[in-house]
């Protein structure tokens, strides 16, 4: 936990309607810079509602939010130019090389040739596929191809990295390697919102909130949560806050 830290995103009473169906109802958190935030909740619950209010792409209904000190309601432009942001769908080109893909998102950033190819060289280097440059994105395997996405989204150096189900798919070695990723992002100062159904990873997470019904249910640390709830495991209280029914 970084309570030092400043602020890189602040929610309050954060709220998007649908006509009569509210989505996400007043929901009020932060987050400090540098922290692995999760951000849980099962299908349904609101949270990519709330994640596309924050990056710029839904205007609240009320309430507000800023990101990386941008007000989203006022400048999401701006928000969107100090975010990085990866799909829980794969969002790169596969009939692209993994060469064109990072020229073709280097320069929708903004970048020029010259800092795009300084900061390609190690992050690829980092994820092994420095050699692989030349290669097709759809012959990659899935968990590179995921590593690769990842990477891409820090091209630009964002202050705020946005990860939505990022290992969805991938086998457990790979997703650990790509855990691995997401701590030596919050450790160089870069903030990271994750959302996963894999409630082991939310172990990961310096905190956390769980959504049900479009508000936050719960919200702490992971010993926390569980202590909050009075359970042993994190699978356990997402099934007390999401099924009830099932733990009477």
């Amino acid at each position: 936990m970084r309570a030092e830290a400043p602020l890189a995103i602040a929610a309050e009473l954060l709220t998007r309607q649908f006509g009569d169906f509210t989505a996400v109802d007043a929901i009020t958190f932060d987050v400090r810079q540098g922290e692995v935030f999760g951000f849980l909740g099962a299908n349904g619950a609101g949270k990519t509602t709330a994640m596309r209010m924050l990056i710029g792409l839904l205007a609240p209904t009320s309430g507000r939010a800023t990101v990386a000190g941008v007000d989203v309601v006022h400048d999401p432009d701006g928000v969107r130019q100090r975010i990085g942001y990866m799909s829980q769908r794969f969002s790169l080109y596969d009939d692209l090389t993994v060469q064109e893909n990072i020229a073709l998102f280097g320069a929708i950033y903004g970048l020029d040739e010259r800092s795009i190819a300084a900061r390609a060289e190690p992050l690829l280097r980092r994820i092994g596929l420095l050699d692989s440059q030349r290669d097709l994105v759809r012959r990659l395997p899935l968990g590179w191809r995921q590593q690769l996405s990842f990477s891409v989204a820090l091209l630009h150096a964002p202050q705020v990295l946005f990860l939505d189900e990022p290992t969805g798919g991938v086998d457990p070695i790979t997703r650990r390697v790509f855990w691995e990723l997401i701590y030596e992002t919050a450790a160089a100062g870069t903030t990271v919102l994750v959302t996963t159904h894999y409630l082991d990873e939310a172990e990961y997470c310096d905190r956390l909130t769980i959504m049900v019904d479009g508000r936050i249910a719960v919200a702490g640390t992971p010993a926390t949560v569980k202590d909050t709830l009075g359970v042993e495991s994190l699978d356990a209280a997402f099934l007390q806050l999401t099924r009830p029914a099932a733990c009477d």
